[in-house]
């Protein structure tokens, strides 16, 4: 499963050189440069670790950090990396719950090691598939929707988790029957197959106006699109 990581910094400069040591060491990285935008981006791909400028503009690093803690996906870690050196800063942001905290300046090389001593620790936790917005984490059976828990029965949610498995790759109906009725009658599967799609189709599909995430390919199976 990817481990993707937020950089919520409003340096640009910073932002992109910490990104550029993520993504040389093989990590997928997504960014924000405000409070506000970071919300939108944490809905959006749900990281399993998020590295936090304090002094943002328009909202601050604590507010913001009080705020994912408060999403119903609350196991991202949070690394602080930020200019406030008081030691009374650092044992506030520990104690707000904070992974990490480094200040600036900072080496690289040294991030990337706490990021990677951070994930080693919680790697049983940030256990999720998150495509544009939709979360899957199979250790928790909670599927999230821009945040919104959505309630799916198990057939439903195994043909979600091996559909998100398998991105954008057609998959035949013989292929989803042996993944959740693998004893059963194929002649009847067919029909049943169809149906669990549409009732995940409603949950899963909450803007008409797009693209759908599970398409039919006809006359050979279906397609979970990772790009709406």
């Amino acid at each position: 499963m990817k481990q993707i990581i937020m950089v919520v910094e409003d340096d640009k400069m910073i932002r992109n050189l910490i990104q550029l040591y993520l993504k040389k060491n093989g990590y997928e990285v997504v960014e924000a440069s405000d409070g506000e935008e970071a919300k939108t981006v944490f809905l959006e791909h749900r990281p399993c670790l998020i590295i936090l400028d304090l002094m943002l503009p328009k909202v601050s690093g604590e507010e913001y950090f009080s705020w994912i803690r408060e999403q119903k996906d609350n196991d991202v870690s949070v690394i602080m990396l930020t200019a406030k050196v008081r030691i009374e800063d650092r044992i506030s942001g520990l104690k707000l719950g904070a992974d990490a905290y480094m200040t600036k300046p900072f080496d690289p090389n040294e991030l990337v090691a706490q990021v990677e001593a951070v994930l080693r620790r919680t790697e049983q936790l940030c256990q999720k598939i998150v495509y544009a917005g939709l979360c899957i984490m199979p250790r928790k059976g909670q599927v999230l929707l821009y945040g919104k828990n959505i309630k799916l029965t198990k057939y439903e949610f195994d043909l979600l988790y091996y559909f998100m498995q398998n991105p954008d790759i057609v998959l035949s109906r013989e292929q989803l029957i042996r993944q959740i009725h693998p004893n059963m009658d194929r002649s009847v599967l067919d029909r049943t197959i169809d149906a669990h799609i549409k009732k995940l189709r409603e949950k899963i599909e909450i803007q008409p106006s797009k693209p759908k995430r599970i398409q039919t390919v006809r006359g050979m199976g279906y397609k979970f699109v990772s790009v709406i």
